[in-house]
């Protein structure tokens, strides 16, 4: 069965182009197109997509405006970001509302299908471009961060991150550990809370940039 998506950006051949590289993929169908936001709530009000494809700026509404709305709305949809920007700023702040992730409008194919099949199952995939936007942001705002030693991480929370870095699900993770998913989960409330962020990706950001894990 193909997973459903809804693509939102205020520009026709980036929808469409998006559109022609999905529907190469039997995994995916496009069920829907929007040029802004509130375009976009208004179909989804209509119709449930498996994921998003959201622009980040767009007239009438932004897409963390919408974002931001279907928070509100309690929706459970996964969002990926799209970007030609650099701004890190709104990047960060996409990741806080709870985006999945973020794909260059250049990206790849293969980076594409990834990204979305890992939003889908809930998780994230972390691009190297991405992870630089993010790392230099983080930096910018390091002096304002009370700083901490990787000891403050336990080798178990530092393992989780390594593998977070990697893409690993959650379930993925409490295997290779041995102990429950909500364990896993436990552990990362824990480490969101020693670096003051509030998503998996902004931690991975924080440790790759104090060079506690690699990729």
């Amino acid at each position: 069965m193909s997973n459903k998506v809804l693509i939102v950006d205020d520009h026709f051949v980036v929808r469409e182009g998006l559109k022609l590289i999905l529907e190469t993929n039997e995994s995916f169908h496009v069920i829907g197109e929007a040029e802004n936001g509130a375009a976009a709530l208004e179909f989804i009000e209509n119709n449930q997509p498996d994921v998003i494809l959201m622009d980040l700026n767009m007239p009438i509404m932004s897409g963390l405006d919408t974002i931001e709305t279907l928070n509100n709305r309690k929706s459970s949809i996964p969002i990926i970001i799209l970007t030609t920007y650099n701004e890190d700023e709104l990047m960060i702040r996409g990741l806080a509302l709870g985006a999945k992730g973020y794909l260059l409008k250049d990206t790849s194919r293969e980076e594409l299908f990834r990204t979305i099949e890992s939003a889908i199952r809930g998780e994230t995939l972390l691009q190297p471009e991405m992870m630089a936007k993010l790392i230099g942001s983080k930096e910018k705002k390091s002096t304002a961060r009370a700083s901490f030693g990787s000891s403050n991480m336990t080798e178990k929370e530092l393992f989780i991150l390594k593998a977070a870095a990697k893409g690993y699900r959650n379930k993925d993770i409490a295997f290779d550990l041995g102990i429950a998913e909500r364990t896993v989960k436990a552990h990362l409330t824990n480490i969101y809370n020693k670096l003051a962020v509030n998503t998996r990706t902004e931690a991975v950001a924080v440790a790759l940039e104090r060079e506690w894990i690699h990729l």
